[in-house]
């Protein structure tokens, strides 16, 4: 199978922990506390390089910064976009910022989606929430290589209509035949026309086969943890199934330990693992 993401050159520096000035593009909102920026490269790099899945450290001058997955498309790396979450004082300021406004960039780090592994087989990718946009990317990828894939089926739950991420690329997604869309809510008013529940409830409806399915989440833990185990009713193994574990990350890169697991560092460990390889650490709330 063809590489689907070719060596492209990137932006990143060789001192991971000195962010690079790149200049705000435009910023859209996509819900009331939800926005995606999108930044062009500096001087002297031609592409944002990255892989689905991998995050940057976005950096406000003067109050500082965050963790953000990637939420572009990887085949199209003239643009870096992120999608983030309006949760405390770095994330108000990146979105106070208008265009032609610098922010600081550095990364791409971490693990991906196992896009590659996937070939061959059914493919079911499992969001809640914020968490469609760390999946973004992979969606990307594998419709841009659709004929090395089985079944794909994407399963997506919020708390509201108002909540959802993406409205026209999944109503673009959802009109496709090779492509099964399945969105749920987990309360909505009587002009809501689709399936109120969560996100677990509509997996017994999707189509695709447990023993050669492989299986990406991504949402808040709790979610997580209750899609793991509808899955395991069906059948689906643990090391079927990867996560996005982006839990406590700071540095980036493994130096201030605040994101570790055991021997496991998110940053660059992760933040994409295979379940059975953190199930147990997973399962503890004070890690």
């Amino acid at each position: 199978m063809k590489p689907m993401h070719e060596e492209t050159a990137t932006f990143a520096t060789a001192a991971p922990m000195t962010p690079i000035f790149c200049r705000v593009l435009k910023t859209r909102p996509e819900t009331h506390d939800t926005f995606t920026m999108e930044f062009e490269p500096p001087e002297g790099a031609h592409a944002f390089a990255f892989a689905p899945g991998q995050f940057n450290m976005l950096y406000a001058f003067g109050v500082g910064e965050v963790p953000i997955s990637i939420s572009g498309d990887p085949d199209d790396p003239q643009t870096l976009i992120h999608t983030i979450r309006e949760v405390g004082a770095v994330t108000h300021a990146l979105r106070a910022m208008k265009s032609g406004d610098l922010a600081g960039v550095r990364g791409p780090f971490g693990t991906s989606w196992p896009i590659e592994e996937a070939a061959g087989r059914d493919v079911v990718i499992v969001a809640g929430g914020i968490g469609l946009a760390p999946l973004r990317p992979a969606i990307y990828s594998i419709l841009s290589h659709r004929e090395n894939y089985g079944r794909v089926v994407l399963l997506y739950g919020t708390r509201n209509p108002d909540d959802i991420l993406f409205r026209k690329e999944l109503e673009g997604w959802r009109a496709r035949l090779d492509l099964s869309v399945h969105v749920t809510v987990d309360r909505a008013l009587e002009t809501w026309r689709g399936s109120v529940g969560v996100v677990t409830t509509i997996i017994p409806r999707a189509r695709f086969e447990n023993s050669n399915a492989l299986v990406m989440i991504c949402g808040p833990e709790a979610m997580m943890r209750f899609t793991i185990l509808e899955l395991q009713n069906r059948g689906v193994g643990l090391d079927q199934i990867y996560v996005s574990a982006e839990r406590n990350m700071k540095c980036a890169i493994g130096l201030c330990g605040h994101c570790q697991m055991g021997s496991e560092f998110i940053c660059k460990d992760g933040p994409v693992f295979r379940f059975d390889r953190v199930q147990r650490f997973l399962e503890i709330r004070e890690i």
